[in-house]
């Protein structure tokens, strides 16, 4: 008799999380595969450690293969989910098409930027939901800042070195606060013009820094960022993005090169496809993590709308604690559905919240108890290194050598803007110039719904975040280079490309 196969569409928190459960439930009774576009899990609540040049890129990122020794991986894309059929249709890196049937199916897709209908922000904009984006961000910032101490023209000094972030939620207030103090460093050893500093912006329209949490946090995280010369705005956000700034609400126009957008997140685009019963673009289900009508499948984490049974009448919110804790229910009730146990309804505890700010500088209330200064400084850390599935060690190295020594601020050109546009699936996977993508294949489905890799960016304008000399693609073709630049290849270096709208500066 065949091992009944369970496959796992994603491995954000929710995902890796079922997997490992499952694998040790599971005890080799049951195949277990695992789905996902890239070979790691990716740590995310770090991601604005490896922009600051604190972590190296690899330190957030977990072998999947590696420490989940009794999955098997596939790499690639899901497209479609035949429920009726039970079979997964997707696309690996390399642009071939594959099909898995399945006798469980875990829904973890996850989430992607969430984008509003203000002009110019898809095209000027980058999010900060993946390892490529944080690498871009990081190159991006430190090329501006060397251009600007290399520039006479104290306008143009200014505006490069001005840096704006939309969202002032977990992400943008982290991305803020780490990126001030990178970019004062580097001034540092470069200096600007006469009385001039990196200034960056937080904006948001709510009407305090991290509105979702505690207000002592809150009031904390506003406290540091201020001392450390950040401009917070609240009340205030983006009424149009153009090349050269972004005209905010309150009719200022602040001239910038760097859009970073960190509003909050949407459902990954694949739950919809489904054309099963949504709540806010989120999957359905029940208390136990089973989708009604469809007892063969399961969601949880960012992808499904999960009742809040400590709040009756809403659902737990888009967190990776939320997700986390999920997956390890959801593979117990999967392993329940076989007869093995006992299911469990999902029941949560507020552990409390984490914000690290750079530096010593935290904001954190474990357990309800509110810490500010170097003490929230080391429970955060303490709480990262015990939530990460791996690496510990090598983050760790990385946060003392940081503490000891300069920290390094070079561009590795390795990621161009027009390989993270804002407007995207898959935030996790940088486009390639001549390989396989997702809008080279029918954007609707079958039965109408759009497809998970379906992608509006494909004809997007140049990033707004493109310097003279940057490496943004003409207008017509967002995904394609210059054509006076060579394309990459075994003998050419993936470096910045030179742009060919605009005059050059010598950003070679």
């Amino acid at each position: 008799m065949s091992r009944p196969r369970i496959v796992i569409v994603g491995a954000g928190f929710a995902g890796y999380r079922t997997a490992q459960t499952l694998s040790r439930e599971a005890k080799g009774r049951a195949e277990i595969v695992l789905l996902n576009p890239t070979d790691y899990f990716l740590y995310l609540p770090l991601l604005p450690q490896v922009a600051a040049g604190i972590l190296e890129p690899r330190r957030v990122t977990v072998s999947l293969s590696g420490t989940l020794p009794h999955v098997k991986l596939v790499l690639g894309e899901a497209g479609r989910i035949d429920l009726d059929a039970r079979e997964v249709h997707y696309t690996d890196p390399e642009g071939e098409d594959g099909t898995l049937s399945y006798d469980r199916l875990v829904l973890t897709a996850g989430s992607v930027n969430k984008l509003l209908p203000i002009p110019g922000v898809a095209e000027h904009a980058h999010g900060f939901r993946g390892l490529p984006e944080a690498l871009y961000l990081r190159d991006h910032v430190t090329r501006q800042v060397e251009l600007a101490a290399a520039t006479d023209d104290p306008e143009r000094c200014a505006s490069r070195c001005t840096f704006v972030v939309v969202g002032a939620g977990y992400t943008g207030t982290e991305v803020a606060a780490h990126g001030q103090l990178f970019t004062d460093a580097q001034v540092a050893k470069q200096p600007l013009r006469t009385g001039m500093r990196p200034r960056w912006i937080l904006l948001d329209i709510a009407e305090r820094v991290l509105p979702e949490l505690d207000e002592r946090l809150s009031r904390t995280a506003d406290t540091v960022l201020r001392e450390r010369g950040v401009d917070v705005r609240m009340g205030t956000s983006v009424k149009e993005a153009t090349p050269d700034g972004v005209l905010l609400t309150d009719g200022e126009f602040v001239e910038t090169r760097t859009l970073v957008w960190c509003v909050g997140v949407r459902p990954d685009p694949l739950a919809e496809s489904l054309g099963l019963p949504m709540e806010r673009g989120r999957l359905l289900v029940d208390p136990h993590l089973q989708v009604p009508g469809r007892p063969e499948v399961f969601a949880c984490g960012d992808a499904a709308a999960v009742p809040d049974l400590e709040k009756p009448g809403s659902y737990t919110p888009m967190t990776a604690q939320h997700a986390w804790r999920q997956g390890k229910v959801c593979a117990r009730n999967i392993a329940a559905s076989f007869g093995d146990g006992e299911r469990k309804a999902y029941r949560h505890k507020d552990l409390g919240f984490v914000v690290d700010l750079g530096g010593v500088k935290a904001a954190a209330n474990p357990l309800g108890v509110n810490l500010s200064g170097i003490a929230a400084g080391a429970v955060t850390r303490g709480y990262h290194l015990a939530a990460m599935p791996g690496n510990r060690v090598r983050v760790a190295a990385d946060w003392l050598l940081d503490a000891v020594l300069p920290r390094q601020a070079v561009q590795l050109g390795l990621v161009r803007s027009w390989s993270v546009p804002l407007d995207t699936a898959s935030p996790e996977v940088a486009r390639v110039h001549g390989g396989p993508r997702s809008d080279d294949r029918p954007s609707p489905t079958e039965d109408g719904a759009p497809a998970r890799n379906a992608t509006p960016a494909r004809n997007a304008t140049p990033a707004r975040n493109a310097t003279p000399a940057e490496d943004t693609p003409p207008a017509g073709d967002a995904l394609t280079p210059p054509p006076d630049q060579p394309e990459p290849g075994p003998d050419v270096a993936p470096g910045p490309v030179r742009r060919t709208d605009r005059p050059s500066e010598g950003d070679a």
